[in-house]
């Protein structure tokens, strides 16, 4: 059995790779699950400069799900790079790091010093935040704003670009054509969904910040969905991200078209769920006498 897959032109072991923002920078995970095995880790998304993150509470359960509202707390790009890439060379995973900016100069900056950086595999660029250039509007909302950022990073990186596409958006297949026009090596379909939850005994939100990120099975068949419309609608590879706990969860998306799939949510009660997904999708595949996870890529039966 060959579970290999290359994308975006970057040869992984498997198609199981660890989602931005819920996998740390994966050292806080060695002592949980052998990293040699697990097709990539996404580390936490990188800003020009340190981020302390929302206050608390930014974390509540909800049924089959989690908001979160993290803030984007990260040490910064000169910190990752001096402190966390050395245990990433030494890890034996291919490494993505997730960008993001708030403006495109941030995004520039941070691409720029990485591409310094080495044994990084690629870059996925996190579209859903806001341009304070541009009145607040969020990059991944508007076709045009996708389109110029992916262009301009295209053309200072020296590693592949996935984008991470936002849900919240009218047409996602929009978007996705404009990261793919913009230069996009491969798509990461989707983000979280904006939500909120209320404590009815104080009358006051669960997240300190009101509204927070959607994840989990709750949203696997919308991100479903939107990984089947993309994959039918756009040239490159697309990664599905949504809800995956266990391998029936990623055949769903290996049948709706996606090349590969990230495992989130799922890391937070489970510190070995990459590597549960990838052994029951071994399992899978030799109980249908398939060699390759290539052989249901896009394999989804008409009614």
């Amino acid at each position: 059995m060959n579970l290999s897959i290359e994308l975006a032109g970057i040869r992984l072991r498997n198609p199981v790779i660890a989602a931005s923002g819920t996998f740390g920078y994966g050292e806080e995970f060695e002592r949980f699950a052998d990293l040699r095995r697990i097709g990539a880790v996404c580390v936490k998304g990188t800003s020009a400069r340190p981020i302390d993150g929302n206050p608390a509470p930014r974390l509540f359960p909800t049924p089959s799900g989690m908001l979160n509202s993290i803030g984007l707390e990260n040490v910064g790009v000169d910190a990752f790079i001096r402190d966390k890439m050395p245990f990433l060379r030494q890890a034996g995973c291919a490494v993505f790091v997730n960008v993001f900016g708030f403006n495109e100069s941030e995004y520039i900056e941070v691409v720029e010093k990485l591409n310094t950086c080495d044994d990084i595999a690629a870059y996925e660029l996190n579209i859903s935040c806001p341009n304070t250039k541009h009145g607040g509007m969020v990059f991944g909302q508007s076709p045009e704003l996708t389109r110029q950022l992916v262009n301009v990073l295209k053309l200072r990186s020296r590693r592949p670009l996935l984008v991470k596409l936002s849900p919240n958006v009218t047409d996602i297949v929009e978007l996705a054509r404009a990261a793919e026009d913009g230069g996009a090596d491969a798509l990461t379909v989707a983000n979280t969904f904006l939500g909120m939850a209320i404590d009815p005994d104080t009358f006051k939100p669960r997240i300190h910040t009101i509204t927070g990120g959607l994840s989990g099975p709750a949203i696997r068949p919308i991100t479903l969905r939107m990984v089947y419309q993309c994959s039918r609608s756009v040239k490159i590879p697309v990664i599905g991200l949504g809800g995956i706990t266990k391998a029936e969860d990623a055949v769903e998306y290996f049948l709706a078209g996606a090349a590969a799939i990230q495992v989130g949510t799922a890391n937070f009660y489970d510190p070995r769920a990459p590597l549960h997904v990838l052994e029951g999708l071994e399992r899978f595949l030799e109980k249908k006498r398939l060699s390759s996870v290539r052989d249901i890529v896009g394999k989804l039966k008409q009614q």
